[in-house]
């Protein structure tokens, strides 16, 4: 079984609530720590086996397959996680401000309020990024649907008379 098929199994395998969030809750502590160890020695770049660096950021590889999954759309080229095994060979170039906009999009707070991020994106351009993050998030309605409009549920009566009766 491939490492990244194994981390997916692992992470559903819990018939209990309180398993689950205690295995999360584990996982996310030991993703903090690799995060300000990165954060704190400003290293961008890892190349090495998943063995390798697995034991580097103190991971069995199996987690590491998974903390992969994670900062991968935050890689320069990204990993094919599927073919991932132990003796694969993997160069993780990571890109600083797309880390950071990428722990804003998965609602991580204890990632992205880490001190560590304040010696390398300064206060601006955090503020910058979580803007860009929120636009991102911003639904824009571009068809207004006018009085006189045929409404758009396809009941075929204007939409003064249907839809927008009550609007």
């Amino acid at each position: 079984m491939k490492l990244y098929e194994a981390w997916q199994q692992r992470a559903q395998m819990f018939t209990d609530e309180q398993q689950r969030l205690d295995y999360w809750n584990a996982y996310f502590a030991l993703e903090t720590e690799q995060y300000e160890k990165i954060l704190a020695e400003k290293t961008w770049s890892y190349k090495g086996t998943v063995e390798a660096l697995a034991k580097e950021f103190n991971m069995d590889e199996t987690t590491f397959a998974g903390f992969i999954d994670g900062i991968n759309t935050s890689l320069e080229k990204e990993v094919d996680l599927d073919s991932l095994e132990e003796t694969s060979e993997v160069e993780l170039n990571i890109k600083p401000e797309e880390l950071y906009l990428n722990m804003l999009r998965a609602k991580a707070p204890w990632l992205y309020e880490l001190e560590g991020w304040n010696d390398i994106l300064t206060a601006e351009r955090r503020h910058e990024l979580t803007k860009q993050y929120r636009a991102e998030n911003v639904f824009v309605n571009e068809t207004v649907v006018g009085r006189n409009d045929p409404c758009p549920c396809g009941s075929g009566k204007k939409y003064k008379k249907c839809c927008g009766k009550n609007a």
